[in-house]
C-alpha cells in the first residue's frame, strides 16, 4: 500500500469507483480507494439500476444525462460489459399536475438537447403492449432510458481507474482518520497507512460511521427498500425485442423487463427503517426477509395497469437497505469545518447519477469547483441542525414514503417540522402566518385570514396567491413589516478588518463610518459565489449581511482568506434578528417609534445608524430588498418580539401590518432585483448579471485571477426582466416560477430564474438569463407549464424605475 496519495477514496460502490475513475481521468493518478469487504457491497449489488436522465432540477438532468451516455463509453474504453439496455422508457401522467411536470420536462430536454417528448397512445401501446394506457391523460418517451448491470458498471468504473493507474485495496477496512496539524489526514487500515489531502467518505450505508472517524455527524438515516421480479411471461419470452420501462409515479410504483419477466418496485406509504443505531459492520452482501405484504397496494396498482403481472407467478424478491439524507439529494462537498475531508453521500438513484457524481466530485478537488451551481445536493445546505435525530428520521419518513409525489414550485414539507424558532414564531402564529424553512429556522411566507390555514400546492395559482397579493399591495400603498431575521449576519472586528473583508469580497468597503456598499463574492471559476451588504458600524468593525441558507457554504470562501491578528470573524444569525419596515409610509410608520431623524437629509439610501426603536435598541439600515422605502432593523434575539410588537401596533392605525417572503419575492422582482441561489450563483459571471460595476478590479481579493479571466470575455447570455402576455398567463391560471425553458424563433435562448406576479405593476414577471444577443423588447416564449407563453423583454423594471421611491 502506497504511504501517500493525492486522494483516498473510502467505499468500493458504485460512487466510490466512479469519483475514483473521474479523479484519475482529470489526472490525478496518484489515488486509492479502500473498500471494507468485495466491490459493490452494501446497497449497490442489489440495486435496480435503473437509468434516466429527466429530473425537475435542469443540472441534475444534465449530469444524469452525461451518465446514461458514458456508459457505453466505458464498455468500449474497458472492455468491461456494464450489462447495459436501453430499449427507452415511458411516463405516464394519470393526473393534470403530472401532466404538467412532464411537458415541463420535456421543454427542458428540448432546451439541452436531450431525447424525450410526448407520444401518442397507439405509439406507447405499440412500444408495450402489455400496458393499459386506459385514464392516462400523457405519454413521454425517454428513448435512452433503461437499466443498467450494478456490478458491471462498478467494475468498469475500477477497471477504467486502475488503468490509468489508480489503486484499490479491497478487503481493506478504515479504521481511522486523523486530522494532521498541517492539513493532511492519516487513513489508517490493517495494512498500513496512508497520508493524503484529502479524504473522500463515499461509504454509502457506512457513511455515517466512516464520518464520526473524523469527529463528523451526518444526518443520513438508511431504511429498507423492495422489489420483486416474476417468473417468465410468455408474451414477454415471445418477443424478439425488450420492453421500455414504465415509470408511472401516480401509481407509486416502477416497473421493467428483467430476463423474460417484469421486475416491480415499489416506495410504500408504511416504510421501514433500519439501522437507526449504525449500520452493522459485517453486513455485505445481505439482504432482509420479505415482506410483500407492505407493498400490497402499490402491486395492486401496478396489476392493473400491468394486467400480466398478475398472471405471473414470483421468482425471486430483493429487500435491501438504501441510506438517505432529509431531502433525498445528495449530500456533497468538503466539509466546511474540516480542512480536506469531502463528502458524498446519501445517494438514491445511484445508477442514473453516478457519472455525474464522479464528475462532479473531480472537478471540485482538481479544479477547485464544479461547473455547475449544484447547491441542492451541497453537503453546506445543512447545518449541525439537521443532526437532530427526530427531524432526520421524520423527513425521511415523508421522502421515502413520497418518493413519486410531484414536488411543487415553491411547496414545503411539514415533516419533521418546526425544528428552529424565533421569539415571534408564536406571535407569528396567532396572526395567520404560514411558515416556510429556511436553513431549518421557521419563516412566514403569508399570513392567512384564519390562523391554522393550510396551504395548497400545484403548478398553477394557489390558495396563497390572493393573499400575498394583498400583502404586497398593502406595502406598495403605504407599509409593510417583513422578518428577515433568516439572514445571514456576521461581525467583523479589529485593527485588519477592512483589509480583510477588501481580501474577500469584491467592491471596495465603505470608508466612512455609517455606510453600507453592496458586493460580490466571487467563485474559483470567477462566478457569484455570493452577495452581501457590508456596513462599516466603526474604524474597525463591520456588519455582513448575506445569505441565510448560504451560511456554512460561504464559510469555505472566508476560511479562504487567513484573518489578520487581532481580527474577529464570528457569526451572528442566532443571537440577532430582524425586519424589514418598507413602503411610501414606512417613515411615518417608524419616526413616533424613535428619536432619531429619518428625514433623507439626516438618514440617506444606503446609510446606518444605531438607533432605539420602541425603546429597543436597532442597527438600522437604510435598505430595501421591495425596491421600496425602507430600513432594516437588527436587533437582539432576545429583543425581537418586544419590536415586533411595537412595529405592529405603530403599523396598524394606518393599515399596515405584517408581510411574507413570498410577496417580498414579488416585490423585488417587479425591481428587477437578483437573489442568490437565484439569479446569482457560481455559474453566472458578474457581467452576465450586471454586478460587474460593483468588481473593483484596482484591488486583490478572493479569486480576482479567475474574474479578471472571465471579465475579458463577452457576456455568454444576460440577466434580463420579462413581463408574460396577460392572456397566456390567464388561460393557465399560473405564473414563471423558475425553471422554465425560454425560446425564440423556435431556438432554446435561455431559462427562467425567478417569478412572480406582480400585484402592484399588474403584470406576470420573470427573471432568466437569455442568449446575449437578446435584446429589450424582443418577443419570447417562456414555457410555463411546459407551453409556450409570450413574452416581452422589458427595457427597465415597471416598479419605480428611476429609484426614486427607494430614496425619497
Amino acid at each position: 500500500m502506497k504511504p501517500h496519495a493525492q486522494a483516498v477514496v473510502i467505499g468500493g460502490g458504485v460512487i466510490g469507483c466512479s469519483i475514483l475513475y473521474h479523479l484519475a481521468k482529470l489526472g490525478w493518478t496518484d489515488v486509492v480507494l479502500l473498500e471494507r469487504d468485495e466491490l459493490t457491497s452494501g446497497s449497490t449489488w442489489h440495486a435496480a439500476a435503473n437509468i434516466h436522465g429527466l429530473h425537475d432540477s435542469a443540472n441534475i438532468s444534465r449530469l444524469q444525462h452525461y451518465t446514461m451516455t458514458l456508459y457505453n463509453e466505458l464498455e468500449a474504453e474497458t472492455g468491461q460489459s456494464c450489462g447495459v439496455f436501453q430499449p427507452g422508457s415511458l411516463y405516464l401522467a394519470q393526473t393534470e399536475d403530472r401532466a404538467h411536470q412532464l411537458r415541463l420536462q420535456a421543454a427542458k430536454a428540448r432546451l439541452y438537447g436531450m431525447n424525450f417528448h410526448e407520444i401518442s397512445r397507439d405509439e406507447a401501446e405499440r412500444l408495450h403492449p402489455f400496458v393499459d394506457f386506459d385514464g392516462i391523460r400523457s405519454i413521454m418517451f425517454e428513448p435512452d432510458g433503461g437499466n443498467v448491470d450494478p456490478s458491471g458498471v462498478t467494475n468498469a468504473y475500477a477497471v477504467g481507474a486502475r488503468q490509468r493507474g489508480a489503486q484499490i485495496h479491497r478487503f481493506t477496512p478504515v479504521t481511522a482518520t486523523r486530522a494532521q496539524p498541517d492539513g493532511t489526514w492519516i487513513v489508517e487500515t490493517p495494512a498500513g497507512e496512508i497520508r493524503t489531502p484529502w479524504v473522500i467518505n463515499a461509504a454509502g450505508l457506512w457513511a455515517r460511521e466512516v464520518a464520526r472517524l473524523a469527529g463528523i455527524e451526518l444526518p443520513l438515516q438508511p431504511t429498507e427498500h423492495q422489489y420483486f421480479v416474476t417468473e417468465a411471461i410468455p408474451g414477454i419470452a415471445a418477443l424478439d425485442r425488450r420492453l421500455p420501462s414504465v415509470a408511472d409515479r401516480d401509481g407509486e410504483y416502477y416497473l421493467r423487463q428483467e430476463g423474460q419477466g417484469l421486475l416491480i418496485g415499489a416506495y410504500e406509504r408504511d416504510m421501514r427503517f433500519w439501522a437507526e443505531a449504525g449500520t452493522p459492520p459485517d453486513f455485505a452482501h445481505d439482504l432482509f426477509p420479505d415482506d410483500l405484504d407492505r407493498i400490497e397496494d402499490n402491486m395492486m396498482r401496478a396489476m392493473d395497469r400491468v394486467p400480466a403481472v398478475a398472471e405471473a407467478g414470483i421468482k425471486r424478491v430483493i429487500n435491501g437497505p438504501m441510506i438517505w439524507s432529509p431531502d433525498a439529494n445528495v449530500m456533497l462537498g468538503p466539509v466546511p469545518e474540516r480542512r480536506g475531508y469531502f463528502a458524498c453521500c446519501g445517494i438514491i438513484p445511484g445508477f442514473s447519477q453516478s457519472a455525474g457524481i464522479g464528475s462532479m466530485v473531480a472537478e471540485w478537488l482538481v479544479e477547485g469547483e464544479m461547473s455547475y451551481d449544484m447547491f441542492g445536493w451541497d453537503i453546506a445546505r445543512f447545518g449541525a441542525w439537521a443532526n437532530d435525530r427526530d427531524f432526520v428520521k421524520a423527513r425521511v419518513r415523508d421522502q421515502y414514503a413520497h418518493r413519486f409525489a410531484i414536488h411543487f414550485p415553491n411547496e414545503e414539507r411539514a415533516a419533521g417540522r418546526p425544528l428552529r424558532t424565533r421569539p415571534v414564531h408564536e406571535t407569528q402564529s396567532g396572526m395567520g402566518a404560514v411558515f416556510g424553512l429556511n436553513y431549518g429556522w421557521e419563516h412566514p411566507l403569508w399570513f392567512a385570514d384564519t390562523p391554522g390555514e393550510v396551504e395548497s400546492a400545484g403548478f398553477t395559482r394557489q390558495n396563497w396567491w390572493g393573499p400575498v397579493g394583498a400583502e404586497a399591495r398593502m406595502l406598495r400603498a403605504r407599509a409593510g413589516i417583513i422578518d428577515i431575521s433568516n439572514f445571514a449576519k456576521y461581525r467583523v472586528a479589529g485593527p485588519g478588518a477592512e483589509d480583510w473583508l477588501n481580501a474577500v469580497f469584491a467592491n471596495r468597503m465603505p470608508g466612512d463610518v455609517g455606510r453600507s456598499c453592496l458586493t460580490p463574492l466571487i467563485g474559483v471559476r470567477g462566478g457569484i459565489a455570493g452577495d452581501a451588504t457590508v456596513t462599516r458600524l466603526a474604524a474597525d468593525e463591520f456588519r455582513v449581511i448575506s445569505s441565510g441558507m448560504a451560511e456554512r457554504y460561504h464559510k469555505r470562501f472566508f476560511d479562504a482568506v487567513p484573518l489578520p491578528e487581532g481580527t474577529v470573524f464570528e457569526s451572528l444569525t442566532d443571537d440577532v434578528c430582524g425586519f424589514n419596515v418598507a413602503g411610501p409610509h414606512a417613515r411615518a410608520l417608524l419616526q413616533p417609534l424613535t428619536r432619531t431623524s429619518l428625514a433623507t437629509p439626516d438618514f440617506p439610501f444606503m446609510a446606518s445608524r444605531r438607533i432605539e426603536v420602541a425603546g429597543v435598541d436597532c442597527l438600522a439600515l437604510r435598505v430595501s430588498f421591495t425596491g421600496d422605502l425602507g430600513w432594516e432593523l437588527h436587533c437582539a434575539t432576545e429583543d425581537q418580539a418586544r419590536l415586533y410588537d411595537a412595529l405592529i401596533a405603530a403599523g396598524r392605525d394606518m393599515r399596515a401590518g405584517p408581510v411574507g417572503s413570498r410577496a417580498l419575492t414579488s416585490l423585488r422582482i417587479e425591481k428587477g432585483y437578483g437573489s442568490w441561489g437565484r439569479e446569482y450563483g457560481p455559474e453566472y459571471w458578474p457581467q452576465e448579471a450586471g454586478l460587474d460595476r460593483l468588481c473593483k478590479m484596482d484591488k486583490p481579493f478572493l479569486n480576482r485571477d479567475a474574474l479578471a479571466d472571465v471579465m475579458t470575455r463577452p457576456p455568454r447570455e444576460r440577466l434580463v426582466l420579462m413581463a408574460l402576455d396577460e392572456a397566456d398567463v390567464t388561460a393557465s391560471n399560473a405564473d414563471a416560477t423558475g425553471g422554465e425553458p425560454i425560446f425564440h424563433e423556435g431556438r432554446g435562448i435561455g431559462r427562467v430564474t425567478s417569478g412572480a406576479y406582480g400585484y402592484s405593476v399588474g403584470q406576470s414577471l420573470a427573471l432568466g438569463y437569455v442568449a446575449a444577443a437578446m435584446q429589450p423588447g424582443d418577443q419570447v416564449e417562456v414555457m410555463v407549464l411546459g407551453r409556450p407563453h409570450r413574452a416581452l423583454i422589458l427595457h427597465e423594471p415597471p416598479f419605480d424605475p428611476s429609484g426614486s421611491r427607494l430614496r425619497g
